[in-house]
């Protein structure tokens, strides 16, 4: 495994020792994990954005209607 060194915000850090002394982890795990989660969701985000973008490109949108109704649903009062 490679070691790298970063700077940690001081309130991150502290939660972060909290967390390992709670978890019996270290944390080294538990920041790895972190990361690790945090890239996944980033990457899925990403190729969200991008299969949006290449959409839009090819010309694929929505009509007025589908957006106005897809609004409806989510504006309307709850009964």
């Amino acid at each position: 495994m490679n070691t790298a060194t970063l700077e940690i915000r001081t309130d991150l850090k502290d939660q972060l020792d909290q967390l390992a002394e709670a978890s019996h982890r270290s944390e080294s795990d538990l920041a790895n994990e972190a990361l690790s989660l945090y890239l996944v969701q980033q990457r899925r985000i990403t190729a969200r954005i991008q299969e949006g973008l290449a959409q839009a490109q090819r010309g694929e949108f929505v009509t007025d209607e589908e957006m106005e109704a897809f609004f409806a649903r989510y504006t309307q009062p709850q009964a």
